[in-house]
């Protein structure tokens, strides 16, 4: 039964993936940890086709579920986010906090002694990465940057290189691809390059999203192959992190303060549901 479940959950998690890609401060790489398939899309990210198609049944509704979300699902998730942000904000916040016991129980010893506690590296690794999500906090630019909808030469290598930066920042949990597109001020062409499907902008950022994927994906697996503890540990730093980026500063008033209460909770049962499980391809 599970099985035949399986594509459909992969669609669900695929949906909120795409939706997170777009928004800044929301980190799609965080969403894929949170709901336990990260350290399998990590692996697949390899110019290795014969082990990418041997994992069809896996990517290949979350991708599908991607695409829904980037086109679809992220304009109501953007019309949420500006109309209702503080309870859009806090169901987001409770999506991370459901994914905090599954990364805690990755970084822990192997051993008897350690079993309750981190090592002393890990927890290093797990302050470390917490100081840069407050220090990306502190140096957050503004959401505005300039609107570009013409191709042009220049403006197209800002685009590959806008792409390899999002997609390297996608696959590092915490780290916002969309935050990186405003750093280098190609937020809003990019997104109005989607939103009106201009394929003469899209496609070298495309180009540039599968650059950085790459080599973002080599990046994580080589790190997770040598110090798997210390890397879930940092991790764990930037996913945590991401509730101080997310933090809308308050938490509204009156009716507000319930519903941020009942989205915080329903981002925690389906962080829970859709993450809890084993992924199984």
């Amino acid at each position: 039964m599970m099985g035949n479940m399986e594509p459909v959950k992969f669609a669900l998690i695929g949906i909120v993936l795409g939706a997170t890609v777009v928004l800044p401060g929301i980190s799609a790489g965080t969403m894929a940890v949170v709901f336990n398939v990260y350290d399998k899309l990590i692996g697949i990210i390899t110019p290795n086709v014969k082990k990418i198609l041997a994992a069809w049944k896996f990517w290949f509704p979350l991708a599908i579920g991607a695409v829904a979300g980037v086109f679809l699902v992220s304009k109501l998730v953007t019309v949420l986010y500006e109309n209702y942000n503080v309870p859009t904000v806090w169901f987001f916040i409770g999506v991370i906090a459901g994914s905090i016991p599954l990364l805690y129980n990755k970084i822990r010893g192997s051993s008897s002694l350690a079993k309750k506690l981190p090592s002393f590296s890990s927890m290093i690794c797990i302050v470390l990465a917490l100081a840069v999500m407050i220090t990306m906090k502190i140096l957050n630019p503004g959401e505005e940057s300039a609107l570009y909808t013409e191709p042009a030469l220049p403006l197209l290598g800002m685009l590959v290189l806008a792409g390899i930066l999002a997609a390297i920042a996608m696959v590092i949990p915490g780290i916002s691809g969309a935050f990186f597109l405003l750093v280098i001020g190609m937020y809003r062409t990019v997104l109005q390059a989607v939103s009106d499907l201009n394929i003469s902008l899209l496609m070298p950022f495309a180009l540039g999203v599968i650059a950085g994927l790459f080599a973002g994906a080599a990046f994580i697996r080589y790190l997770l192959s040598k110090a798997p503890e210390k890397t879930y540990g940092a991790v764990l730093g930037l996913v945590a992190g991401s509730v101080v980026l997310l933090f809308p500063g308050g938490f509204g008033e009156g009716v507000t303060i319930i519903f941020w209460v009942v989205s915080f909770f329903a981002g925690t049962a389906l962080s829970f549901f859709l993450g809890g499980r084993k992924v199984n391809v």
